[in-house]
Parts: structure tokens; sequence; C-alpha cells
């Protein structure tokens, strides 16, 4: 199951926590919403971008990257980042255990990423099935030699002075918009062109200006998901942040999601 090149353990380490959805359930916590597992006061794994606090290997601790993370969708799939690399898995529960399985993982090597946090991680999850335990907003992994992976939830993000990347199908990374708490503006770039209006904040609202764009011309489907974009400028509209994501919702019921840039 352990799939390795060039010797490296890392991506695949990242991919073993997409155990850690199905594992809600295995923990006897409360299902709701097709099966979703919850932790804590009701907090539901899926949909949770869940923070890599640290890993412990053989009484030695490590410290994750700020920025390593995991996230489970509802359908079972995880994806996720050390820091450095990301990845992409499935998971199978086995009673209250759970094994990794399907792994997709890049390879990089980054400098603000340790590879002994990296090692370690790997060592930890993919060595076999894992046990959980929650408590509150935190969650630990436990392998059967005694390692542990440690879990949070992390802060909400704030709307301010965040680059949100914005879903775009077929052009991951590709649209972010950035608001500005001074200017009371938004500014960013579309799936084409670049843009900017004003923006104003109010009681879970955001008023929208009327939009200034670049002229540039790109492809069809670029400029078909751009116009869509658009349509959440001139008015109102209700905004929602739940921990890393950003959710806007125009009075037609259309709903716009945004990431918070790793």
């Amino acid at each position: 199951m352990y799939r390795q090149k060039q010797q490296r353990s890392i991506p695949l380490t990242v991919a073993a926590l997409a155990a850690l959805v199905p594992l809600a359930a295995a923990c006897g916590s409360e299902k709701a919403d097709g099966g979703s597992g919850s932790v804590g006061e009701g907090r539901p794994m899926t949909g949770v971008r869940w923070a890599i606090d640290s890993v412990t290997v053989d009484g030695t601790t490590h410290k994750a990257p700020d920025t390593a993370r995991v996230r489970i969708d509802d359908n079972g799939e995880a994806e996720g980042s050390t820091g450095c690399n990301t990845f992409s898995a499935r998971a199978a529960v086995e009673g209250e255990r759970v094994r990794l399985s399907d792994a997709v993982f890049t390879e990089k090597a980054c400098a603000t990423t340790p590879a002994d946090f990296e090692k370690s991680l790997g060592r930890a999850l993919t060595a076999g099935p894992l046990t959980p335990k929650n408590d509150g907003d935190r969650l630990t992994l436990t392998t059967s030699e005694g390692d542990t992976v440690r879990l949070s939830e992390p802060a909400d993000a704030s709307l301010y002075g965040t680059e949100w990347t914005v879903t775009v199908p077929g052009e991951k990374g590709r649209a972010h918009l950035t608001f500005d708490r001074d200017a009371k503006t938004v500014a960013g770039r579309l799936p084409c062109n670049h843009v900017n209006a004003k923006a104003t904040v109010s009681d879970g609202s955001i008023t929208l200006g009327a939009p200034s764009t670049t002229r540039m011309m790109c492809e069809g489907s670029l400029m078909d998901a751009e116009k869509r974009l658009l349509r959440f400028f001139g008015g109102p509209v209700e905004y929602r942040i739940d921990q890393e994501t950003l959710t806007l919702t125009s009075k037609d019921g259309d709903t716009l999601r945004a990431d918070a840039q790793q």
C-alpha cells in the first residue's frame, strides 16, 4: 500500500490523513446529513479543513508547518497539504480503525517544510490502521505502535487582507480576490481580467460596487466563467466564512466559493 519513489515518503503520509473523516463514524460520535461524522459538540468531520499540529514517533515530537492541512468532502475524498506537498486519497474504515488507499501525491522538496516532519508523518500514517480519539475541536490519530498525529480546527480566516482563491471549474487558482478594510474595496483577478470595485461590509453582507476590469480577451470558457463571477458585483451579497472558506450568496441564490490562499 505504501508506494515510494526515490525513497521519499512525504506525500503519501499526508494522503493518509484522508482517514480522519471516516474515523469520526468509527469513534461512535453521532452521524448527520448522509453519514458524516462529528467531533466535539456535533462538529461535522466532513467539510472541515483540519490543521495538522504535530506528529510524534518513537517519543520524538515534530511540529507541523503552520499551513499543513487536510480536508475531507462528503463523498469521502480527501485533499490537503503538508505545507509543501499536496495529496488526494480515499480511506476505508475497518471497525474502529481506518486504512489508506488510492493515494495520489506530489513530490516537491521545500526548504520551509522540515524533512524530519514529513518522514515521521509518513511512518506514522502508512504503517497500518489508525485509531482516532477526539477531544472537542482536536483529533488524535494513533498507530498500533503508539505513534500519534495531532489535528485541530484552525481559526476562521479574516475577510480582509486574505487572498481568496475563487473556485473556477477547470481553472484552479487562476481567479482570486482580496478585500481592503481601509479602502473599502475588493481587487484581484477573474479568470481572464483583473478587477476592482467598492466593497462595503455590514452585518453578514457585502455591497459590491460596479466592477472595473481590464479589457483582455481570453478563450470562450474563461470569458463565460468571468461573466458568471461578474454577476456577483453591482449589489449586495451575503457572505460567510467557515475556517478557510469564504462563501458569497447572491440575492438570486447563486453561490461563489473561495479558499484562503496558503
